[in-house]
C-alpha cells in the first residue's frame, strides 16, 4: 500500500535511467523542426477557434503573476508538495510593496474572471496560459514551463451533474479530433501506421471502477492498464477516497468538486464531478494526460473539501470568500496542456520538441543520442 500512497500526488518518472528506457531507440520525427513549428501553430489556432465555437467562449488575457494575498494561485495538489515561485516587488521604496507569485495554473483566477468580464450563464472564457512549476521532475512530458488552454464556463445549478460534465467533455474531444484531422490535411506524413491516430470515441469510466478492475495496482499503473483496453479515456471522480482507502489522485480542495455524490449507470453511489482525459501515446508507449477539468465547488462543497483536507484557514482568502458568499458564478472549467496536445497530435517522443524551455544536460544528451530534436 505504501506504493499507492506515494503515487497519489502528481505524475512523472523521477529517474533518468528509467527515462532512457522509455524514450524510443528507433525514433524519427515525421516533421522537421521547421515543419513542427508550422504544424504546432496550425493545431493551436484550430483548437482555440473551435473551443470558443463549441463552448461559447471568448479569448481573454491572463496573468503570469498574482498577488499572494489574493489566494488565486493554483497549489496543484493538496499535500503541499509543489510550491510556486515567490518574489517581493519593493515598489516605491517599499512604501507600496507587492508580494507576488508566478502562477502554476489559472484555475482559480478564471472563475473570478467570469465576474470581472461580466460573463452570463452559458458564456465563458479561454486563456493562453503560461506558468512555471519548479517542482516537477523534468522528463519526456513534464517541464518547468507549462502552457495550457485554461477555460471556464458559467453554468446553472441544474447543470451541476455528470450528464452535463460528459457533454462538455465530448465537445472537447470533438475539437481535439478535429485538430488532428486538420493538421494531417496539411502534413499527410502524420498519418502513419507506425503510430495510430487518436480514437474517434472517448471512453468514460469512474476511478472506482478502474480500481475494481485493477485493485492491486497503484494509480499510474491502473491508468496504464486501462489504456491498454481503451486508448482514450475520461476518468472521473478523482479526489474522493476510493474503496481501498486512497483517492485515485490528490486534488486541490478549492476548485474541482470531488465530494458531490453521484450515481453510476447501474445505480451504485459514487462521488465527484471532475476528471482527466488520458490517451495512450504510441510513440513513448506511455499513459499521456491531456486535460484535467471539472464542475467547480459551491459554497457548501468548498467547505466540505477544505475540512477534509485540513485547509479551512483558506476560507479567509478573497477567492474563497467570493465562493462562500456566492459572489462569482457557478462554473465548469479545466486546463488542456498545449504542448502535451501538440506532442500527441504531431506524434512526438518528447515535449521539448514542441516547447522551448530549460532541460538538464543529461536529458539533452540523451535526446540527442536518440534522434530527438529538443528546442534550445
Amino acid at each position: 500500500m505504501s506504493e499507492k500512497k506515494q503515487d497519489l500526488a502528481g505524475p512523472g518518472i523521477g529517474d533518468y535511467n528509467e527515462l532512457e528506457k522509455i524514450l524510443p531507440a528507433d525514433y524519427t520525427s515525421a516533421l522537421t523542426p521547421k515543419e513542427t513549428q508550422i504544424a504546432t501553430y496550425a493545431v493551436k489556432d484550430y483548437i482555440e477557434e473551435h473551443m470558443c465555437r463549441e463552448l461559447n467562449l471568448i479569448r481573454v488575457t491572463v496573468p503570469l503573476i498574482v498577488d499572494i494575498e489574493s489566494g488565486v494561485n493554483d497549489m496543484l495538489d493538496r499535500d503541499g508538495s509543489r510550491t510556486p515561485i515567490q518574489f517581493h516587488i519593493s515598489n516605491d521604496h517599499d512604501k507600496h510593496p507587492v508580494d507576488a507569485q508566478v502562477v502554476q495554473a489559472a484555475t482559480k483566477w478564471k472563475r473570478m474572471a467570469l465576474k470581472q468580464f461580466g460573463m452570463q450563464v452559458g458564456e465563458g472564457l479561454l486563456t493562453d496560459m503560461r506558468a512555471v512549476r519548479k517542482d516537477y521532475f523534468l522528463d519526456h512530458d513534464h517541464s518547468a514551463y507549462v502552457d495550457q488552454w485554461d477555460w471556464e464556463l458559467a453554468i446553472t445549478k441544474e447543470q451541476r451533474n455528470l450528464g452535463f460534465l460528459k457533454e462538455v467533455v465530448q465537445k472537447l474531444w470533438k475539437v481535439l479530433k478535429g485538430a488532428e484531422r486538420h493538421v494531417q490535411g496539411l502534413f499527410p506524413q502524420l498519418k502513419t501506421d507506425s503510430y495510430p491516430d487518436l480514437p474517434e470515441e472517448l471512453t468514460f469510466i469512474h476511478a472506482e471502477d478502474i480500481l475494481a478492475k485493477f485493485p492491486d495496482l497503484p494509480r499510474k499503473q491502473r491508468e496504464t492498464a486501462i489504456l491498454q483496453e481503451y486508448p482514450a479515456v475520461f476518468i472521473y471522480g478523482i479526489g474522493w477516497v476510493l474503496e481501498d482507502g486512497y483517492p485515485h489522485e490528490m486534488r486541490a480542495a478549492d476548485y474541482d468538486d470531488w465530494v458531490t455524490e453521484t450515481t453510476s449507470e447501474d445505480g451504485r453511489p459514487m462521488h465527484g464531478l471532475n476528471g482527466d482525459i488520458l490517451v495512450w501515446n504510441p510513440v513513448t508507449k506511455r499513459r499521456h494526460e491531456l486535460t484535467s477539468m471539472g464542475i467547480r465547488v459551491t459554497s457548501e462543497t468548498l467547505r466540505q473539501q477544505l475540512e477534509i483536507s485540513g485547509q479551512l484557514d483558506f476560507l479567509k482568502l478573497p477567492y474563497h470568500q467570493a465562493i462562500v458568499n456566492n459572489e462569482i458564478p457557478l462554473s465548469i472549467g479545466g486546463g488542456i496542456g498545449q504542448s502535451r496536445t501538440f506532442m500527441t497530435i504531431l506524434k512526438k517522443a518528447h515535449i521539448g520538441e514542441v516547447s522551448a524551455t530549460v532541460w538538464p544536460k543529461v536529458l539533452k544528451d540523451m535526446c540527442r543520442k536518440k534522434n530527438i530534436h529538443v528546442i534550445e
